[in-house]
């Protein structure tokens, strides 16, 4: 794991080792959102209810055992999701977020496991193995290339490490769009990265269906995970709350 320094905003200075890649725990201040227990899953997830909802309560993703180290994990095998049906079982966070530093790690079992990471329930980070173009493993989808070369492959646990200020407004409209700060197993593969809209339409995430996915609105949303009928297993998801005043992600 890597060790760096990292300053956000104009006075939010955080005097902090931060930790990247697999194992990385959680720093203080930090919420734990899925530690490998069913209880924790069904108390701060839920569906996303989109246009395309097919899943009822209480979730239907299970609590596996890891397949490669000790303890359980969380797979996306929801039978509504079956056939690449996205957001007819996606699950989302409880809770809302707005700039943050998330940690999620993922592992796929086989060839082509297909997923997604979405940040404020609006713009992917793509999880799908074998797709090496902007709409491949690790992109922020249809807005970077994927880099594919910091993938730990098929059968092995990775992480994303990311640092997210949401898009800014006044009087209503965009005066700055999201950007995001991302490490990949470690490596620094997004910097600054700005987020000019949704891709996928209504059923991939919040404002997907406003103006063909650019009319960004102004709202704090929820961590969200797609489950699109394959078996991605997630663990050691944690986030922490940040307010980033200056446009500027770099950690």
């Amino acid at each position: 794991m890597k060790k760096i320094l990292f300053i956000l905003g104009f006075n939010a200075v955080l005097n902090t080792q931060a930790q990247v890649g697999v194992g990385t725990p959680p720093p203080k201040k930090a919420e734990i959102l899925f530690d490998g227990s069913r209880e924790m899953l069904d108390e701060k997830w839920t569906y996303w209810e989109g246009p395309r909802l097919a899943a009822t309560l209480p979730i239907k993703w299970q609590v596996v055992k890891d397949l490669v180290g000790d303890g359980t994990v969380l797979s996306t095998n929801d039978p509504a999701g079956a056939g690449g049906k996205y957001g007819a079982a996606d699950i989302v966070t409880k809770k809302k977020f707005r700039d943050f530093r998330l940690h999620i790690e993922f592992f796929i079992p086989e060839k082509g496991g297909n997923s997604g990471v979405y940040l404020q329930n609006r713009y992917e980070i793509q999880v799908l193995d074998g797709d090496t173009t902007s709409h491949g493993m690790a992109a922020v989808i249809n807005e970077t290339p994927s880099p594919y070369y910091a993938y730990n492959g098929v059968g092995k646990w990775n992480a994303y490490d990311i640092v997210f200020r949401a898009a800014r407004f006044k009087d209503g409209k965009r005066t700055e769009k999201a950007i995001v700060t991302m490490y990949f197993n470690g490596k620094k593969v997004h910097k600054n990265q700005t987020i000019s809209q949704v891709w996928g339409g209504p059923n991939s995430g919040v404002d997907g269906g406003n103006d063909g996915g650019k009319g960004i609105t102004d709202t704090p949303e929820g961590l969200k995970l797609q489950a699109e009928g394959h078996d991605v297993r997630y663990r050691n998801i944690w986030i922490k709350e940040l307010n980033i005043k200056k446009a500027d992600t770099d950690f």
